[in-house]
């Protein structure tokens, strides 16, 4: 008797080709799924990206700044999830948040997202008088600082109370700014325009569950010491409107670049703010 090797039956015609390519689509479609739930859940558990669209928080925050901002310091509920989707009323995993935190919040009355500075948390007593801010009753430390020059660009105006002069760059606006040191040794500068009505203020009383914000342009910001209206004033802020702590400037353009031309996507871009912490 002579050893036989064991027969297969030779795949029919267009089998070969049709697993492979079955499996290749297949293939493709788990690894699209599983991108877009890595995304979902980088944006709703870590991070997610915001733009500054005004100039209520210059200097440390321009306009075409993008942010990248954290979602675990504050917990999670419905108002940090992203595309709409559903969640608790309620914060879980909450922290509380602390006095100098730049936040992006929901604002109480259009849902839009803002960017402001906490100042108050519950309890505090926050006034100003002057333009000097008060804090339970003690005037917050404020250090000078020297002038700073912005460069005018499409993002980039010049307010009306500012100067405007020639610096290195060209065009710019100076404004006169400080250090405000908050009880906690939160340091960060202000823009102060000079005496306004928002200039005095308070005092308040913080309640539960509420915090008191500013921006830090403190003559050209819509903030707590406004009446919450749609597209204006915040008033008190809820916590549970939280959505992120701001973190780093992922980005940033003066405006210039164009969609069809991808090399102004470069010259527009604001080098030196790449990477600032907040």
């Amino acid at each position: 008797m002579t050893d036989q090797a064991p027969v297969t039956a030779a795949p029919a015609d267009g089998d070969a080709d049709a697993n492979p390519e079955k499996e290749s689509w297949g293939s493709f479609l788990w690894f699209c799924a599983k991108l877009v739930l890595a995304v979902l859940l980088f944006r709703t558990l870590l991070f997610s990206f915001f733009t500054i669209p005004s100039e209520s928080m210059l200097p440390g925050l321009r306009n075409g700044d993008y942010l990248i901002a954290a979602k675990w310091p504050y917990g999670y509920n419905e108002n940090s999830l992203p595309l709409g989707l559903p969640g608790p009323e309620e914060r879980i995993f909450a922290s509380p948040p602390e006095r100098g935190d730049v936040v992006v919040f929901k604002h109480p009355v259009d849902r839009t997202d803002y960017v402001k500075r906490i100042i108050g948390l519950p309890g505090d007593s926050v006034a100003m008088r002057s333009g000097r801010l008060v804090l339970n009753g003690k005037p917050v430390e404020r250090q000078d600082a020297p002038p700073i020059l912005l460069p005018l660009s499409l993002n980039t105006s010049c307010h009306p109370r500012a100067l405007q002069v020639e610096g290195p760059e060209g065009p710019a606006c100076r404004y006169n700014q400080a250090l405000e040191v908050l009880p906690n040794g939160k340091r960060y500068p202000i823009i102060d325009l000079g005496p306004t009505p928002q200039d005095d203020f308070g005092p308040v009383i913080v309640p539960a569950g509420q915090l008191f914000l500013v921006g830090d342009n403190r003559d050209n910001s819509q903030d707590s010491r406004y009446p919450a209206r749609a597209g204006g004033g915040v008033g008190l802020v809820d916590q549970r409107l939280l959505v992120a702590r701001a973190s780093m400037v992922l980005w940033s353009t003066d405006g210039s670049a164009e969609w069809l031309l991808p090399w102004t996507w470069f010259t527009a871009a604001r080098w030196n703010r790449i990477g600032s912490d907040i």
